[in-house]
Parts: C-alpha cells; structure tokens; sequence
C-alpha cells in the first residue's frame, strides 16, 4: 500500500494546498483547502481514500478558505481542525487544535506545532512515517517560505511589533532547530503578497533556507524588524476584508456562486450609475468596444487577485465574458478571493450588445512604436509594482502602482494624455479601463508594454546610484 502525498497549486493567488492519505487504512486528510474543493474529492476518488480531516494553518487573509465548504460536500464526515493558539475564536463548528496535537493517517502522521508571527494562531505541521521520531517534512502555512517569511503586519500597526517578535523566534527556535534534510512545503508560492520576495519554487529544505534565505540569517531582532518593514509588500485591499470573513465562516455554497444570465434590456437595465461591471475579456476585444464604466481584468489566473484589489465584494458583480461558456471558469477564480455575489451575466455578450444597439466605448490601443514618437504631450503611466519600477522604466514615465491607483487618482491631471504600461498589458489594460471609467477622456493601453519597448530596442530610464 502506498502514502499518498500532493501539492495542490492554484495559480493567481500562488496558493498552496495538500492532500495526503495512506491507502492501507483508506484515509486522507487536506490542508489550506480553496473554495473550488472538487479537486481534492477527485483526488479523494481517484485514490479511493475517505477525507476525514480538514486542516487550517492560520486564518487566511489572501484568499477564501475551502474548509467548511469541504466538509459540507463530505456530508460532514470530515472533522475541520482549526488552531486555537492565541487566543483564536472562529463562527462555525470546529475541532481545536494545539500544540503538540499528532494526527495519525497510515503511513503518515502529523504533529501541529504553534509557530506564531505571520498571525498569533498559526501553527505549522510536522510530517512524520509513523515508526519513525525525525519529521521527514513541514508543512508551513505562511510562516516560512523559499526564500522569505511570512509577513507580520497584517494584522494592524497596534500588533506588528509583537508578531514581528514571534515570527523572529519561529524561525530561529522552531524551524532552525530542525534537521537540513526536512522538506518545507509552504503555503503560498512566487506572487503572493503574504511574505516578500516569494521564491519561485514550490518545495525546499531547511538546510538550503538555512543558507540561502535571506531572512535567516538575520540573528538580531531589531535588524529582523528593519528587514521586515521595509521589505514587506504593499497589503491588497481585500486582505482583511477576507481575514474577518475566514474567521467567521465563509458561506457554503454546495457549487459555484449562482448567477443569472440576463438579457441585453435586463443588463442594460440592471448597471445604473455605480454598478460594478466586469469585462472578462481580452484587453484588444475590450479597447475595441466595451460598456461604459466597465472594468477590463481579462480571465487569467491573475484575475482572482487584481479584482480582489479593486471591486466591492459587499456589491453585486455584473459579468461580460469573451463566451458564456467561460462562465465557470471565471467564477471559480473569482470565488477563490471571496466574490459570492452576482447580479448576473450579459447573454450572448458584446455581440449580442453591439447587434441591440446599444452604445459602445473604447480605449485605444498604442503600439510601443508609436509611444516612443511622441512627445511629452502623452504621459506614460507605469503601473508595475516598485521592483519592477525601480529595475527600469520608460523614459519620463510617472509611475502609480496599479493597487493604489483607485485611492490615489486624485494625484492624476484629467486633462492630461495618459498612455497606461506594465510588463505584458495585462495590469495597463486594467489600469486604462480604471481611469476611462472615472472621467479620464484621452487614455491609451500600451499592448506588450514594457516586454515590448525593451524588445524593440528603445531607450530605458534606471535609478541614478547616487
């Protein structure tokens, strides 16, 4: 018989979950689980194992918890055990969890550990063969990554400090004291804001952290707290927003959030002044002819994040897709930062749109070739985050993070040219539709942006050394 063991990635969100069982006794437990929980059960079905454990290491801020919405498609079969470390309290039912907690399944056997700092409940877990007294693994949850740490500052200014102290001695008093060759299996991946400077890869070892990751070699607790301001990212807008939803028990839906397919007069009718309309399109279809006041976040994985940072998830959503048929899929990603509630989807799309009549807007779409000809009048916007920015830019660009670009519009001129850039398009697209739909008249996205200006060989601005 064999022990089953997998990392389950969802891209966009660079989330981490696990699933793993011992077909000898036929049961399996998943931990961090996403909303869209049919993966685990198919892997449940596929190994023919019986889920009888739900984990959580922390209550997560970056996205909506899968748990109880696991064990209700379980038939509440499965036990979810949440840390109470801390002093956490949680709005559902649940199995408390400790330090020192073993769980056996087979083969595998799991020992909770409180590793408190990322959050004052956060506990990790030791993976150990159930013969055997040196753990083989460590699942970290957003403690500890490749490369980084978990950040300490989500929870507010007034408890930084002390997390920020209890993240300084997990590291040095609980993952430094284990042995080189245990394997660390994070949380969180390359992209997630929940700690700076995320490797890329997905798996490493505590022997390898303990030479390469900057963070743990830092021996002195003031020099740890200065790396750990200054390093962390800025904090998505939807973070704790999700944070009081996870502890309280995200609603179970029993599938995908529900929404209605409306007629073009119903939509047209439905998206008075304010509403929230999401085009799902790409940016070229969306430049061409869109709704006015719509938001251009095409349906790529990014999409869970990027609508987290910038739609209302107390407020209905209004769907344009590039097909209907991609309904599914854009819910799940949108499901997975916390949107639940739709007003419905436009039947049949832009073109049943176009073909009623009904008015259209559009962003231009300017070519790098043509940006590098103009003169001043035209503003570049550079909307990459300050890494990007700082690595090299646009010559006379301005540059205004995409995430804070809504709070910080006002600092913008209305009457100026502006021409939106990132790496690829994708954020600029975003960017441009942000700006169009708030009264900025004269907006281009730049296709290819910054990929493509380097590409074709035109001058760069970097940061003078001095």
């Amino acid at each position: 018989m064999t022990v089953r063991f997998e990392q389950i990635l969802t891209d966009g969100v660079a989330t981490c979950s696990y699933f793993l069982g011992d077909e000898a006794t036929g049961t399996a437990a998943v931990v961090d689980p996403r909303p869209d929980v049919e993966v685990y059960l198919e892997r449940a079905r596929h190994y023919g194992l019986a889920i009888t454990h739900v984990f959580e290491s922390h209550i997560h801020a970056d996205f909506l918890s899968g748990a109880r919405e696991l064990v209700e498609r379980l038939g509440g079969a499965a036990e979810l055990c949440v840390s109470v470390e801390g002093g956490a309290e949680y709005g559902f039912k649940h199995r408390p969890i400790r330090d020192g907690d073993r769980f056996r399944f087979g083969g595998v056997c799991m020992e909770a550990r409180a590793t408190p700092g990322h959050t004052p409940e956060h506990i990790a877990f030791l993976l150990f063969e159930t013969d055997r007294e040196d753990p083989w693994g460590v699942l970290t949850g957003d403690s500890f990554f490749v490369d980084s740490v978990g950040r300490p500052d989500l929870l507010g200014d007034e408890q930084t400090d002390q997390l920020t102290e209890a993240l300084f001695h997990t590291i040095r008093d609980f993952y430094l004291k284990l042995g080189n060759d245990v394997i660390i299996y994070p949380c969180h991946g390359a992209g997630s804001a929940c700690g700076p400077d995320i490797g890329d890869r997905l798996s490493s070892t505590i022997g390898y952290e303990r030479r390469y990751n900057p963070y743990t070699g830092i021996a002195d607790l003031e020099a740890f707290r200065q790396a750990m301001k200054s390093d962390a990212p800025p904090v998505p807008t939807h973070y704790p927003h999700l944070k009081k939803v996870n502890a309280a028990g995200p609603p179970v839906l029993g599938n995908l959030p529900r929404v209605p397919a409306l007629s073009v007069e119903t939509f047209a009718a439905s998206i008075g002044d304010g509403a929230q309309v999401l085009d799902t399109r790409d940016m070229q279809a969306f430049g061409a002819g869109h709704i006015d006041g719509a938001l251009n976040i095409a349906a790529r994985p990014e999409l869970s994040v990027w609508a987290g940072w910038l739609l209302d998830p107390e407020r209905p959503i209004y769907l344009v897709l590039e097909r209907d048929r991609d309904l599914s899929d854009v819910l799940r990603l949108l499901w997975r930062t916390g949107f639940v509630i739709f007003g419905g989807y436009l039947a049949g799309g832009m073109e049943a749109w176009r073909e009623d009549g009904r008015v259209l807007k559009t962003v231009r779409q300017m070519s790098v070739q043509e940006l590098a000809s103009l003169d001043d009048s035209v503003q570049p916007l550079d909307v990459r985050g300050d890494d990007e920015w700082n690595a090299g830019r646009i010559p006379g660009a301005r540059h205004l993070f995409l995430g804070e670009l809504q709070e910080r519009m006002g600092d913008l001129d209305r009457n100026r040219r502006y021409a939106t850039y990132c790496a690829s398009g994708f954020r600029a697209s975003i960017a441009a539709s942000l700006l169009a739909a708030n009264g900025f008249n004269d907006v281009s996205n730049v296709p290819g942006s910054w990929k493509a200006w380097t590409s074709a060989g035109y001058q760069i601005e970097t940061p003078s050394k001095g």
